[in-house]
C-alpha cells in the first residue's frame, strides 16, 4: 500500500509541470500591485514557482510565491497623497509624468547592488521560463527578459494607455474608441474624433520622448549590447489588460491582448475586523461606503469640500456612512454622528455586504470594478487620469452619478445622495452590469493563468502579430494607397495623351480631307 502511494505520488509529479516565473513589478503603486499580487498568487496556486521583485513583500508566507527582492522606495504613497499633490498631477501631462517622473527612479533600480547580483545569478542559471512585467512607464525591465532569452508578458492595471498599442500592434480604433485620457464616449462627432486622434498621437509622442532615456539606462545597468527601448517594448509576447467589453466597450484586438478585467477582486486572505462586521450588520437602514482609494487623504482636502461632505452626509441619517480616513485626527471638528471612520478598510468585504447602499469613489479602476463585481451603484468624484472617463462611462450606464470638484455644491451632493439611495434604476443597472461583467467562459484569474501557461509552453511568438514588424505607414496601407494613387495618375495621364493624340489625328485627317475637297 505504501509502495502504491509512492508510485502514485511520483506519477503526479511527472504529469504536473510547474514553470518558474519571474515577476518584475518595481513601481511603487499599491493600487497597481493589488492586481499583480492576485495574478502571482493565482499562478502560485496552480503549482508554478513565482519569484517577485516589488516594493510590497508578502505579509504572510504563500506557497510557491517568494519575494526575490524588495524594491526600496524613497516615498511612501499609501494613505499619504495630499490634495495639493493631486492638483499637481492634474496639471501635469499624464504621458510625461508616466514616462519620466514615475519611471526614471524605477529604472535606476536596475543599477541597485542587490538587483545587479540577482541579474548576474539569473544569467548563470537561466532557469526562468517566462518574465512578467508591468506595462505602464518603466519598460526598461523588458531588458531582463531579453537578456534571459525568455518570453516577456506585460500586465496593465488599466485599459491600454495610448503609447502601449504599438507594442503588440493592437488596432487603435480612434474613429470610435476614445483613448483613456479623454472623457469622450463612443459615437463621437467629427470634432471629437479629430481631437481624439490628435490627443492620442500627441501623448504617444510625449511618452516616447520622455521615456527615451531608458535606452541609456538599460545599456548602462544591464548590457551595452541591448537594443533600443522601443525595440524591447515590441518583444512582448502578450499583454494581460485590466479591462472588459461590458465596461470598456467593443474594441478590435489582436490575440495578444487578453482582457482580464476584475482579476484583483478576490476575498482570499482578506480579513474583516469583528468590530467593522458588527457595525455593518447593525446598519439596518443601510450604509454608504466613502473612499478615495489607497493613496489619497480625504482629510487633506480644503475645508470647503469637507464642509459639503459633512453637511450632506449628516442629512441622510439614519443611513450610515463608512469613510476611509488615514488620519481621522486631521479632520476638522463637526463630523456627523452617522459617519464612522477607519484608516484601512477591507474593501471587497464591505462592497459585498448586503446592507451597502452605494459607494462614493474617486473613480479608480480597481474600486470601480469591485463595485461592478458586487452590483453596487456609485457617486463618482474624479481626481485625475482615467478616473474621469471611468465615471463618465458609469454615468452613461446608469450605475454612477458623476460630480466634479470644480462645480461641487451642497445642493448637488444632496441631489446625488438622494438619487442613489432612492431611485432603484441605479441599483438595477448595477446588478445587470455585474451579471454581464461576471458572465465569462473562464473567470479573470483562470483566463490569466491559462494564457501565461500558453506563452510559457509555446513561446514568445505564439500570439505575435506580423504587424509588429511593419512600419506605421505600412500598417495603415499608406504605401498601397500611394501606389494606387500614382498608378491612377499615370493612367489618367496616359489616357489624356492617347485622347489628345487621337483628337489631333482626327483633326489632321479632317483638315487633309477638307483641303483635298477644296482643291
Amino acid at each position: 500500500m505504501k509502495l502504491c502511494s509512492i508510485v502514485l505520488f511520483c506519477a503526479i509529479l511527472s504529469i504536473c509541470h510547474g514553470y518558474r516565473i519571474l515577476c518584475l513589478f518595481p513601481f511603487n503603486g499599491k493600487s497597481h500591485f493589488i492586481m499583480f499580487e492576485q495574478l502571482m498568487k493565482a499562478l502560485a496556486r496552480k503549482g508554478h514557482q513565482v519569484d517577485a521583485v516589488s516594493p510590497f513583500p508578502l505579509k504572510k508566507p504563500y506557497p510557491n510565491y517568494r519575494d526575490a527582492l524588495t524594491v526600496p522606495v524613497s516615498r511612501q504613497f499609501m494613505n499619504n497623497m495630499t490634495f495639493a499633490e493631486v492638483n499637481e498631477m492634474i496639471n501635469s501631462s499624464p504621458a510625461y509624468a508616466v514616462g519620466s517622473i514615475l519611471s526614471d527612479e524605477v529604472c535606476r533600480y536596475l543599477g541597485n547592488e542587490q538587483m545587479q547580483q540577482f541579474l548576474k545569478n539569473a544569467r548563470k542559471n537561466p532557469t526562468y521560463d517566462v518574465v512578467i512585467m508591468e506595462i505602464f512607464g518603466a519598460h526598461c525591465f523588458a531588458a531582463v527578459g531579453h537578456v534571459l532569452n525568455v518570453p516577456i508578458i506585460g500586465v496593465s492595471s488599466s485599459a491600454l494607455y495610448p503609447w502601449a498599442y504599438e507594442y503588440i500592434a493592437n488596432p487603435e480604433n480612434l474613429a470610435f474608441a476614445p483613448n483613456i485620457l479623454l472623457s469622450y464616449m463612443e459615437n463621437m462627432n467629427f470634432f471629437q474624433r479629430l481631437y481624439n486622434f490628435l490627443h492620442h498621437k500627441y501623448n504617444v509622442h510625449v511618452f516616447r520622448q520622455a521615456s527615451s532615456i531608458q535606452t541609456e539606462m538599460i545599456r548602462k545597468y544591464v548590457s551595452p549590447d541591448l537594443p533600443d527601448i522601443r525595440e524591447l517594448e515590441k518583444k512582448l509576447a502578450m499583454i494581460l489588460v485590466n479591462s472588459h467589453s461590458s465596461w470598456n466597450g467593443i474594441r478590435p484586438s489582436t490575440p495578444a491582448l487578453i482582457e482580464v478585467g476584475g482579476l484583483h477582486v478576490q476575498e482570499e486572505g482578506v480579513e474583516l475586523p469583528p468590530s467593522l462586521e458588527k457595525w455593518m450588520n447593525e446598519s439596518k437602514d443601510g450604509f454608504i461606503y466613502f473612499s478615495f482609494g489607497s493613496m489619497v487623504k480625504i482629510e487633506s482636502f480644503p475645508a470647503k469640500y469637507l464642509k459639503i461632505f459633512y453637511s450632506s452626509l449628516g442629512k441622510i441619517a439614519p443611513v450610515r456612512v463608512l469613510m476611509k480616513i488615514a488620519k481621522s485626527e486631521e479632520l476638522p471638528p463637526g463630523l456627523p454622528k452617522n459617519v464612522h471612520t477607519l484608516s484601512w478598510i477591507p474593501q471587497v468585504k464591505v462592497l459585498k455586504h448586503p446592507n451597502i447602499k452605494a459607494f462614493i469613489t474617486h473613480g479608480g479602476l480597481m474600486g470601480t470594478q469591485e463595485a461592478i463585481h458586487y452590483g453596487v451603484p456609485m457617486i463618482g468624484i474624479p481626481l485625475f487620469a482615467d478616473q474621469f472617463i471611468n465615471i463618465d462611462v458609469g454615468t452613461v450606464k446608469n450605475i454612477t452619478i458623476g460630480l466634479n470638484l470644480d462645480t461641487l455644491t451642497e445642493e448637488r451632493m444632496d441631489e446625488a445622495l438622494n438619487a442613489v439611495l432612492n431611485d432603484p434604476k441605479y441599483r438595477n443597472a448595477a446588478k445587470k452590469l455585474s451579471e454581464r461583467f461576471l458572465d465569462r467562459p473562464l473567470n479573470a484569474s483562470e483566463t490569466a493563468v491559462y494564457w501565461v501557461e500558453y506563452i510559457a509552453k509555446h513561446g514568445a511568438d505564439a500570439l505575435r502579430s506580423p504587424a509588429v514588424d511593419l512600419a506605421w505607414w505600412q500598417r495603415e496601407l499608406l504605401d498601397v494607397y500611394a501606389f494606387l494613387l500614382v498608378a491612377l495618375l499615370i493612367s489618367l495621364y496616359a489616357l489624356t495623351v492617347v485622347v489628345r493624340f487621337v483628337f489631333q489625328l482626327v483633326n489632321a485627317n479632317d483638315s487633309a480631307a477638307h483641303k483635298k475637297k477644296v482643291s
